[in-house]
């Protein structure tokens, strides 16, 4: 026994488990513990061992087949092949030698996994291989594929920094007196979303964004803009990157990760913490955003190979999951509601000292694609809340007569012979306005809309990492994309691919493309060919944030730089029809926030409202507070707080 194993829990492991078992060793795996036996089938006959002991020492135990015990890749990969049924439609199985596990991805895992999880344990323990499954997309994702295969390449390293993380975590520490709150970027504005959170002995970072911005150089007319505006204040905060215990994420939205590969390309090498989705998301958003940096011709903060190694250096979550990401601050994501795999964080600190929720950007009301956020937690003292919409009037129309606006303006501009341009985040609103039309279109009787409707950009990747997490989606969404009934896939949208001449040649049509503000993404490019014409019409279904191009056109604007075919900006004016439908937003509106602190128990002792604009955070503030009889605060940005 190596010196780690006496100074730990390691020993209690070993003293509680079946002699049968085999014990080998235990280490540390990032937040969980792995234990290594010889003879894994032992366990399967005493259901409990493994339960008991992750009750006794409060850690995720995983237990593993020692590397003595494994059956060759070979013979196992028959062995497997025979087990899992070929209705489960098995597209790769991979050996990780480094964790002594097998990864199986396929269209179908629950038939992988078998009822009551038999062929997995029948997996492991015919040939000694832990079996890891995934979900294949139904729709095909360069995205999914190069994080899948770049997590099975880089096993080894991945194996290293889990140990050394999972080490870090479990040294002991002296009990914090006190806990202290940092706003960075995202208070009193929307954007480079940042809060800092210490203890005498734990530094972490909860989302770190950039502003959204104009992304091709000089769309921007706004003299006041400032570049130093557009990232956190990491250099006020008084700390050092590699201080840094920990990187939260919320979701993964660029005006909430943008910046973190920055912190890795300077020297921060700690874990990141998400959802799965949200993972493959950052891959996805992060990427894009480089290559607009680039045409933009502005400086680049960060390339792909600083993007790689956040990846490497995540850590996925699922909710409900309570994780140690210190000795002494345990983290559990619930379900937000805002888009795929986003997170309200749940922070326990120093045993039941404080108790923070942060809801990210949340979504308490109807959607079509999500439940709406939770509000039951285990303990509460300090709820962080946003306020998109949180200002007094800011509140929309129920979503029946939402969706009843979108598709009159819809009908509209076709009747007149008009196309329809719908600028929508890649990720969220993209999907949701996707599910609303073939609901009208493919599923409503009596509605007769005889147009194309056509998909550009990002928004056909995004769609496709949605049915790799459907268990993340509202359930009837979730069993039509089981079912092989997938609205991303609905015969009624066309995907663009290559040129649009022929598109702006046709007659009416919907398009469907990226860029949500119009700051970049195939968005501008359509409402440069469709400005002009009175017959179009352009939608708004989404936030703008005050220096977007969307929102200056939102607020009248009729002559708008865009960059043309060779890149250099040319005046268009805006003749088209420019319609905002409210109520289709990922953000509760100023009545959903209301009821989501009325239901929230428990009862919160402090709210503090950001990531909103500076009067709605206020008004959001003084509301809350009143509501609860709390403290309320609206903070600004480089305010700390002590909380406790």
């Amino acid at each position: 026994m190596n010196n780690e194993e006496k100074n730990s829990i390691f020993p209690k492991i070993e003293s509680m488990l079946p002699k049968e078992a085999g014990y080998v060793k235990a280490e540390y795996e990032g937040p969980d513990i792995v234990v290594y036996v010889k003879n894994i089938s032992a366990l399967y006959l005493d259901e409990n061992a493994i339960r008991n002991v992750a009750a006794a020492i409060k850690k995720k135990i995983i237990v593993r087949s020692d590397t003595s015990s494994l059956m060759n890749p070979e013979k196992a990969l028959e062995i497997i092949k025979e087990i899992i049924p070929s209705e489960a439609g098995v597209k790769d199985i991979r050996f990780v030698q480094e964790f002594n596990e097998v990864y199986i991805e396929s269209l179908k895992p629950g038939l992988v996994i078998g009822k009551g999880g038999i062929n997995l344990k029948n997996i492991m323990i015919k040939t000694g291989w832990a079996p890891k499954t995934s979900r294949t997309p139904t729709m095909s994702s360069d995205t999914i594929n190069g994080v899948r295969g770049l997590m099975f390449n880089e096993s080894q390293f991945r194996k290293k920094f889990l140990r050394d993380v999972g080490k870090k975590i479990n040294v002991p520490i002296i009990k914090s007196e006190w806990l202290k709150a940092t706003a960075l970027g995202g208070f009193r504005e929307v954007g480079r979303s940042s809060l800092l959170l210490e203890t005498p002995n734990s530094k972490i970072i909860i989302d770190c964004g950039v502003s959204p911005g104009p992304a091709v150089k000089g769309m921007d007319a706004n003299p006041d803009s400032d570049i130093n505006k557009a990232f956190p204040y990491l250099d006020s905060a008084n700390i050092s990157i590699n201080e840094l215990d920990a990187v939260i994420i919320t979701h993964a939205h660029i005006d909430h990760t943008g910046f973190v590969p920055y912190l890795f390309k300077y020297g921060y090498d700690g874990p990141v913490y998400c959802t799965p989705p949200t993972r493959d998301l950052m891959a996805l958003l992060l990427n894009d955003y480089t290559k607009l940096v680039q045409r933009s011709g502005s400086s680049q903060l960060y390339d792909e190979k600083d993007i790689k190694k956040m990846l490497l250096h995540t850590v996925t979550r699922d909710y409900g999951e309570v994780t140690n990401i210190t000795d002494e601050i345990k983290l559990t994501n619930y379900n937000a509601g805002h888009i795929l795999g986003s997170a309200m964080l749940h922070l326990h600190i120093g045993e039941g000292m404080y108790n923070i929720v942060h809801t990210g950007d949340m979504k308490y009301g109807f959607t079509r694609l999500f439940d709406p956020a939770r509000t039951r937690f285990p303990r509460l003292d300090s709820l962080f809340i946003e306020s998109t919409y949180g200002g007094q009037g800011n509140n929309a129309p129920n979503r029946y007569e939402a969706e009843k606006n979108l598709i009159g303006v819809i009908k509209r501009t076709i009747d007149r012979g008009g196309k329809v341009l719908i600028p929508s985040f890649a990720v969220g609103r993209g999907q949701e306005i996707q599910l609303i039309l073939e609901n009208y279109i493919a599923m409503t009787k009596n509605f007769n809309l005889n147009v194309p409707v056509y998909l550009d950009g990002m928004i056909l990747e995004a769609s496709a990492i949605h049915t790799a997490y459907p268990e993340y989606l509202k359930e009837s969404l979730k069993n039509r994309i089981l079912n092989d009934r997938s609205p991303f896939e609905s015969e009624i949208f066309e995907i663009v691919k290559g040129e649009r001449e022929e598109i702006f040649e046709k007659g009416p049509c919907i398009i469907l493309a990226s860029g949500g503000m119009l700051n970049g993404g195939s968005s501008v490019e359509y409402l440069r060919r469709m400005a002009d014409d009175p017959k179009n019409t352009l939608i708004f279904v989404g936030y703008n944030s005050t220096n977007s191009l969307g929102r200056k056109i939102q607020n009248g604007v009729r002559e708008i730089p865009l960059p043309n075919e060779d890149g250099k900006l040319v005046p268009v004016q805006m003749n088209m029809e420019v319609a905002t439908i409210d109520g289709l937003s990922g953000h509760s509106d100023r009545r959903q926030l209301m009821s989501f602190i009325q239901d929230i128990r428990p009862k919160p002792k402090n709210v503090f409202a950001m990531h909103g604009e500076e009067q709605r955070c206020e008004d959001l503030a003084r509301s809350a507070g009143r509501m609860l009889h709390v403290d309320g605060t609206a903070p600004r940005n480089l305010d700390s707080t002590r909380l406790k």
